[in-house]
């Protein structure tokens, strides 16, 4: 008999949001109402409104957005959970990307839901007011190899601050070293250098002056082991006790995510098939670059979860 395929569940990040996201899950799927219906009631105000209705602006803030992603992909997890589809696979690993590390920890059962919207609340708070004490941003630099972008990245005082897939890393800094890297990425002839719509340099040295106020922060929250392996942002490797995650949540907010590597973690694993879940199909993309072999499906409405339930199944 031959061996099933391992899957992982993946989840996105900042800059997947949409306004009108999640609004179909919620009249939708009573599972999926009850978790924005939750969140709202846990923050005092309606997060519900802003990620269906918007407006785009006050959506996009750091401190709205991150708590908005994680509660439309939590929402999209538990619809398809209640949609009970026969022999649908559970995940060997989860993972998220930057924010979405949070969502997995939900799902691996290592986080309460309530507790993961008020700490990317704050997560988020903090990050935007990091913004603001030491000004900076990020830069998406396309079409070069790692080496260079580290040579580019030592040169300009910029830091990588996303691996994502082979030719597509992300550096962060102050306006002047992002200004200067990306006249370097063009003489070594990046394919697109591209600025990044986010308040901050995230991933940086620049977080710095919030890591001891997040990390007490942390530590006011009640961790579980994960029920499922999560693969970390900034090691690649398995976070399987509540020591580890703790420490992981608070260097990710100043450490590079390494998206690229944590894939091929999952990957030598034995995962051939990867469900992203949540808004947008940003991480779809990432993945067939880093192996296009791969199989991977995207989880971000009601119309994704009925052709899962169908006898065609999912497109790729």
């Amino acid at each position: 008999m031959s061996e099933l395929p391992k899957v992982a569940y993946v989840f996105p990040g900042q800059g997947s949001q949409s306004p009108g996201m999640g609004l179909d899950l919620y009249k939708s799927y009573p599972s999926a109402k009850e978790v924005f219906d939750g969140a709202d009631a846990s923050l005092g105000f309606s997060l519900s409104s802003l990620c269906f209705e918007g407006p785009e602006k006050e959506l996009t803030k750091t401190h709205n957005v991150q708590p908005a992603i994680l509660v439309v992909s939590i929402a999209c997890l538990k619809a398809l959970e209640e949609a009970t589809i026969a022999n649908f696979p559970s995940p060997t690993f989860v993972a998220g990307h930057s924010l979405g590390e949070y969502t997995a920890l939900v799902a691996a059962g290592a986080l309460g839901l309530t507790d993961a919207v008020l700490l990317v609340r704050e997560r988020g708070r903090l990050m935007y007011e990091a913004g603001l004490k030491n000004p900076g941003s990020m830069l998406a630099v396309i079409g070069l190899g790692e080496e260079t972008v580290r040579d580019i990245s030592f040169h300009s005082g910029t830091e990588i601050s996303n691996i994502n897939c082979p030719g597509q890393i992300v550096v962060s800094g102050a306006a002047q070293a992002l200004a200067e890297a990306d006249k370097l990425a063009r003489i070594k002839g990046a394919r697109a250098v591209i600025p990044l719509k986010v308040s901050g340099a995230f991933h940086s040295a620049l977080m710095e002056p919030i890591i001891a106020e997040f990390s007490k922060i942390v530590s006011s929250f009640a961790f579980h082991p994960p029920v499922i392996p999560i693969i970390s942002n900034v090691a690649a490797r398995p976070l399987t006790d509540v020591d580890s995650i703790k420490e992981e949540l608070v260097k990710q907010l100043r450490n590079c995510i390494q998206w690229q590597r944590s894939v091929e973690y999952m990957m030598q694993g034995g995962v051939t098939t990867f469900y992203e879940i949540g808004p947008g199909r940003v991480l779809s993309g990432l993945l067939r670059r880093i192996n296009s072999e791969l199989q991977t499906f995207n989880i971000s409405g009601p119309e994704d979860i009925a052709q899962l339930a169908s006898k065609e199944g999912p497109t790729n």
